[in-house]
């Protein structure tokens, strides 16, 4: 089987009319990796999977072993020419970058691990960490199997930890003598990735036997031809619905576009309206009605990468019945960064409910920062740090005394976010990560479920730390709803459901205010901070030094706080929530251990790429 689809791909390629030196090159290639055949790629099985471009011609999959702490890619190329490179950086760029680089210089052919400077070029890592574990020719394109250690203790290496991992991707189109004679600015086909590497490994919970699907769906959109585009639809619930469980959604995406379809997200209006406008448009059009802002309460969020969410057996999130909304938000973010025309889309998320109720209504909390305009970055900054703070006399006023368990979790900020991290804080001794994610993007949200259940007590503290950079900014950002304002939230998902919704924390009003005296002083009254003014403009107001910048982040660190310990009425639980004092912690936990794999002289690895000999294949 495999030789004859070897046979009539390189006939193929010698019928096209190209140069022959070029041909016998890319077919070179194709005899190369034909004599690699090991095990089917079948009998591999890799869970997760995203394209890799958004032609989807790299395909990758990948699956993750906790006991090695390694994780096993396949990348399927449909149309191999002259080499690929696959790689991961810390935000996307493809210099200081970790590769994996596969390439040809006409004579014979090598995978390697190397790295990327500043200016693009390739240079082999003395330390081989990618390990090539087979190469399969199918009809279909050209499989390639290999494997990384989460962690290597190599400079140049990336550390796979958990939360977001930027992948990079290129397609060499010509030989290059040496891995150094590429540059990677230089190739045209090349491109960025982000998905959660490091996936929970958890047991799927069974579905009840009456369980029922709905599926919330775009109604045909052609698809903007722009690179980004986030389209709202309302829709309804059927009137009279009764209380349902969610216990599991799943997404379901038009057939061609999942290279395209980036990210889906079901939001639940507010009760406070009786009716939404039937809308169906992009989220950002001045046409789009207030009261589609109301619609925040997360049913559900999808991202690229990720595979069904499934509730744990005991819980399951309650929608329906007289004290739930009718109406339904659909978001869908298309990533069409080829600007394709004509294209109609009917995605959206497959939501499965059940009338048998389970023991526990799930719930989600906010923690995090109030989006208030107190709360502020200075322009050019590469990482400015906010924080906020779910207080332990709130936790201790609206926890049931055996508190809350905390099984997955959404990081939100908008776009200077560049890291989200909550913790737990018992005692004043910090326990537990809640949810962290070192390599945060804006572009990449999703519900996470976490590889342990957080149990939350009252009395606890929850730290919720947020890093922006705000280099290409010339204008101060403040906190807000606008896309261009600022978020540092973390939207958790727990049971039992409790009415604690929202508990967030801003700088006190007053010490704020203090902070604008001292810069209008400082400036010798030649700048007007106006106590009279709205906080957005005081803030525009502000000359932006090292000096003012320096003095709001001191204040940040050290003024009380204003906590926001709201009900789902967004009324405050009864209590003196002004003028709070920063929570104290007196320990904080230690990095996480990073186990590097063992050094053995006798079976060290290669300071050089691996070399692959062409040999006679063998039918199986």
């Amino acid at each position: 089987m495999a030789r004859r689809s070897f046979c009539s791909f390189a006939n193929l390629r010698i019928r096209e009319v190209v140069p022959v030196y070029f041909t016998m090159l890319a077919v070179f290639m194709i005899l190369l990796v034909a004599s690699l055949q090991g095990p089917s790629r079948q009998e591999s099985y890799f869970p997760y999977h995203v394209p890799l471009d958004p032609q989807g011609s790299l395909q990758l999959y990948w699956n993750v072993s906790y006991t090695e702490k390694m994780v096993y890619f396949q990348i399927l190329i449909k149309d191999l020419k002259f080499g690929m490179i696959f790689g991961m950086s810390d935000r996307g760029d493809f210099e200081d970058a970790d590769m994996a680089v596969l390439w040809t210089n006409g004579l014979a052919s090598f995978f390697g691990d190397a790295w990327s400077d500043q200016q693009g070029r390739l240079h082999m890592d003395s330390q081989q960490d990618y390990e090539l574990l087979n190469a399969e020719q199918a009809h279909e394109g050209l499989y390639v199997l290999f494997k990384r250690p989460f962690a290597t203790c190599d400079p140049k290496d990336y550390l796979i930890e958990d939360g977001t991992v930027h992948l990079l991707y290129a397609l060499l189109e010509r030989p290059f003598s040496t891995l150094s004679a590429i540059d990677v600015f230089a190739i045209k086909k090349r491109g960025l990735q982000r998905v959660q590497l490091l996936k929970p490994d958890l047991p799927i919970p069974r579905l009840p036997s009456d369980v029922l699907s709905m599926e919330v769906r775009a109604p045909e959109v052609l698809i903007p031809g722009k690179e980004t585009t986030y389209w709202c639809h309302i829709t309804e619930l059927p009137k009279d619905l009764a209380k349902h469980h969610i216990v599991m959604y799943e997404p379901v995406i038009t057939q061609g576009h999942e290279a395209i379809v980036h990210h889906i997200e079901v939001f639940q209006c507010a009760t406070s309206y009786y009716s939404i406008p039937r809308y169906n448009g992009p989220c950002d059009s001045k046409m789009k009605p207030q009261s589609l802002n109301s619609c925040r309460h997360v049913l559900a969020a999808w991202a690229m990468g990720a595979k069904a969410f499934y509730y744990p057996e005991e819980t399951g999130l309650a929608f329906g019945g007289p004290d739930s909304s009718r109406y339904l938000r659909l978001e869908v973010h298309y990533h069409n960064p080829l600007e394709l025309t004509g294209l109609r889309d009917s995605s959206g998320i497959r939501l499965y409910y059940t009338s048998t109720l389970r023991k526990y209504d799930a719930g989600i909390m906010e923690v995090g920062l109030v989006y208030s305009p107190a709360m502020a970055i200075p322009p050019g900054q590469k990482d400015f740090s906010l924080v906020g703070y779910c207080t332990d006399k709130c936790t201790y006023t609206a926890l049931p005394p055996n508190g809350i368990k905390i099984f997955a979790s959404q990081l939100h900020t908008h776009l200077a976010g560049r890291t989200v991290s909550t913790v737990l804080v018992r005692e004043g001794k910090e326990t537990e990560v809640v949810n962290a994610d070192a390599h945060y993007s804006p572009h990449f949200q999703e519900i996470r479920m976490l590889k342990k259940v957080v149990h939350v007590l009252p009395g606890d503290v929850m730290v919720t730390s947020c890093l922006y950079n705000t280099e290409d900014r010339r204008n101060v950002t403040v906190g807000g709803f606008s896309i261009t304002d600022e978020m540092c939230v973390n939207y958790m998902h727990y049971y039992p459901r409790t009415d604690l919704e929202l508990c967030k924390s801003m700088v006190d009003p007053g010490y704020l205010q203090k902070y604008f005296h001292m810069v209008n002083r400082f400036n010798s009254d030649e700048v007007c901070t106006c106590p009279d003014s709205p906080v957005t403009e005081q803030f525009h107001e502000v000359p932006w030094n090292s000096f003012s910048s320096g003095v709001l982040k001191s204040l940040y660190s050290s003024a009380p706080i204003s906590m926001h310990c709201n009900r789902s009425s967004a009324m405050r639980f009864p209590g003196e929530w002004e003028k709070q004092p920063l929570p104290q912690i007196s320990e904080a936990l230690l990095p996480p251990e990073i186990n590097c794999p063992a050094k053995d002289s006798t079976t060290s690895k290669s300071k050089g790429p691996t070399l692959l000999r062409i040999k006679e294949h063998r039918s199986l």
